[in-house]
């Protein structure tokens, strides 16, 4: 059972980028961005409703999901839909893979956590991965301002789902479950980018057709209802810490299916960078051996 939940979410959560880049086109990003999460809410609450198991929150935990929401399901989804106008999505991926790293970090300048010296390292391949995978649109003909931006925006993005990340722990250490917060935390962020949308006045228009309806429905259902429902049942199961190694995989299928669908050419270079970010990853979410005890109580 374990080994099919993993599965589902790497393949589901590694493939949700390609889908982010077909919502490109007659409807505004952020428009884009509402009608997945409205509805990814609602099938939430529907579930939640169904089986009682919604909780009721306090002001504070509202307030949390409203942060949480913003920078969750609001600005990184911004800024990853505009960075993938000028980078490939697998590349996206790839940046949001750096996630686990900054993670550590914020857990460190937020909670007091301590950063380990696998998670230093980890973050060191995990910079210097990155930098052999842009090297050849950053040295070559298709180098230009426009990429920086996306790597910028991608960067951002990447940011913003940590510190929702760390807004998550804090419900959670209050005792509410993830499906319930994600469900509040989406019709914010919903809520939140409809209002923004308003005062801009960026209309509410939809493209009928099969490329936009199906790459919205795929983003809603299985990237937003059933992805993060089977990661949340590995989270319980394996532990937060072995269900996370999911976050490895995702930019190799990511580069896959944008190496079919985008064009995106494989060199030596990004080859040795993804395999860098890969290491990297590993070694941030490796556990260090305990050290041995005698059974004097002196360290062995």
């Amino acid at each position: 059972m374990n080994l099919s939940l993993y599965l589902l979410t790497v393949l589901i959560w590694g493939t949700t980028w390609i889908a982010l880049k077909l919502q490109l086109g007659v409807v505004a990003i952020a428009v884009s961005i509402v009608y997945r999460f409205a509805l990814a809410a609602l099938v939430l609450f529907v579930l939640l409703l169904v089986t009682r198991k919604l909780q009721v929150m306090n002001r504070r935990g509202h307030l949390i999901c409203l942060a949480q929401g913003v920078c969750l399901f609001c600005i990184n989804f911004m800024c990853f839909l505009h960075a993938s106008q000028w980078i490939p999505s697998g590349l996206v991926a790839v940046v949001f893979s750096t996630a686990t790293l900054w993670n550590a970090l914020n857990a460190r300048v937020f909670f007091g956590q301590k950063i380990a010296r696998n998670v230093l390292l980890g973050g060191g391949l995990g910079l210097l991965g990155l930098g052999l995978l842009f090297w050849p649109e950053l040295v070559g003909h298709s180098a230009s301002p426009q990429t920086l931006l996306g790597l910028g925006l991608a960067l951002l993005g990447t940011l913003c789902f940590s510190a929702g990340n760390m807004l998550s722990s804090l419900q959670q250490k209050a005792g509410l479950k993830p499906l319930s917060t994600n469900a509040w935390g989406m019709a914010y962020g919903a809520a939140m980018l409809s209002i923004y949308c308003l005062f801009q006045g960026i209309p509410f228009e939809m493209e009928w057709n099969t490329r936009y309806i199906g790459s919205l429905l795929y983003l809603v259902i299985p990237g937003s209802v059933i992805g993060f429902t089977a990661y949340l049942t590995l989270v319980g199961r394996m532990g937060p810490e072995r269900a996370a190694y999911c976050t490895v995989l995702f930019p190799v299928v990511a580069l896959n299916v944008s190496a079919f669908v985008e064009g995106y050419q494989w060199t030596t270079p990004a080859l040795a960078g993804l395999v860098l970010v890969m290491l990297g990853n590993v070694l941030v979410f490796r556990k260090p051996k305990p050290l041995a005890v005698a059974s004097s109580g002196k360290l062995a």
